[in-house]
């Protein structure tokens, strides 16, 4: 892989019978089983204590294992290699700090494996819609060809959502959007009622459930509360649940594919609020001894903010405009006048609705936001070094103007 390109992901809707779905079901308890051996072998560790074993040295168990048990030894090395394998990457992203500590995989939940050293014939088009691909230890299996797979495929994941439905992955590096070359720059304000606003003056939304879908959402809900647990009835309510949300999350995904594409494609120069997301959504309940308080307000909030796809919407634009995203301080965008540049908490009469008691200026109180944050993206490309543009200007309204 080239340094300092980002992998990214084509993923298909996989269509296995239902005895290639036996032998895959089959890989994914391997590549948990050998996952959550190795995060109990890095459980017992303390300071003071050896260290943990490393890939090499779980590889080398590994063998030993396989060895031993024929029902191990059934399943494919790759799949549990790479378990150990993405197991190790895990831990190094936690030791950086970007990522949490990996913790145990249940059966149901992230279920997958990864398959490596992928020949350039394991993958073809059968006809216009419709191509295989070949699975160790099960043979060639369909997907739906959406579109054209990446060349050049070194390896593929293989997954299967709680809604029962299984993906296949091509890890290929995506080649970047170019820019327009128009010397273009855009604020973006990420909100809660409004997903995204433009400095541009556009608003864009994303999209949700139907009311009728948001209904019988509810109703699966109440009746999985009235459920017994480990009853086949229970089981029946959570997948029906998970197809609801599934197509939410789908609508989400192809919304934010869209968006990214059309600002990577419309500006040079793309700016964003720098913004702890995971800090934003972190629940507030606190203890037995300390409770917190206003949490259904703040899981609401917490649901809100995850549900308008912030994060997924930054990351896509890193992948398609590599080097032209800005993020700039989220600090008094919102309370700032894009017109004259007065910091005024009152300005903001509602959530919509952005008022300047100096300079008489009135707009849509996102978008006044999104134009704040497209000139702080100005002054940092232009003097990366210089004062910082969302610091308070210690101006007061103007009494003369406000008697007005």
């Amino acid at each position: 892989m080239a340094v300092g390109r980002l992998a990214s992901v084509s993923r298909y809707r996989l269509q296995p019978t239902p005895t290639e779905e036996a032998a895959l079901l089959e890989h994914c308890a391997h590549a948990r089983l050998v996952w959550n051996l190795a995060v109990e072998q890095h459980a017992h560790w303390r300071p003071g204590r050896l260290s943990a074993p490393g890939f090499a040295e779980q590889c080398r168990q590994l063998t030993e294992a396989r060895a031993e048990f024929a029902w191990l030894r059934a399943g494919s090395v790759i799949v549990q290699q790479q378990a150990l394998k993405d197991f190790a990457q895990a831990m190094a992203n936690y030791f950086i700090g970007t990522h949490r500590r990996p913790t145990w995989r249940k059966r149901g939940r992230s279920e997958g494996f990864r398959i490596v050293a992928v020949q350039a014939d394991d993958v073809h088009r059968l006809s216009r819609n419709v191509g295989e691909v070949k699975i160790p230890k099960v043979g060639w299996v369909r997907f739906r060809w959406s579109r054209d797979v990446p060349e050049g495929v070194k390896s593929y994941r293989v997954t299967r959502d709680r809604a029962g439905r299984w993906h296949v992955a091509f890890a290929a590096i995506p080649e970047p959007i170019p820019a327009p070359g128009t010397g273009g720059v855009v604020g973006v304000d990420r909100g809660v009622a409004v997903s995204v606003a433009l400095s541009t003056g556009e608003l864009s939304h994303a999209p949700r459930l139907l009311e009728a879908e948001e209904t019988q959402l509810r109703r699966l809900l109440r009746k999985l509360a009235r459920a017994k647990p480990g009853s086949n009835r229970r089981t029946s309510v959570k997948h029906k649940i998970a197809k609801v949300k599934a197509r939410e999350r789908d609508r989400r995904k192809d919304w934010v594919e869209k968006t990214s594409t059309d600002l990577a494609r419309r500006f040079d120069v793309i700016a964003v609020e720098d913004l702890k997301i995971r800090n934003m959504t972190r629940s507030t309940r606190g203890t037995l001894a300390e409770p917190g308080r206003n949490v259904r307000a703040k899981s609401g909030l917490n649901r809100s903010i995850l549900a308008a796809g912030w994060g997924q919407l930054v990351e896509r634009l890193e992948h398609k405009a590599p080097g032209r995203l800005v993020k700039v301080s989220a600090a008094y965008t919102s309370q700032r006048c894009s017109a004259c540049g007065i910091v005024d908490a009152k300005a903001r009469e509602s959530q919509a609705a952005f008022a300047c008691r100096s300079c008489s200026y009135a707009g849509n109180a996102d978008v006044n936001a999104a134009r704040n944050i497209k000139l702080a993206a100005g002054h940092a490309v232009s003097a990366r070094e210089g004062p910082r543009v969302a610091e308070p200007v210690h101006r007061e309204p103007q009494p003369v103007l406000l008697s007005v």
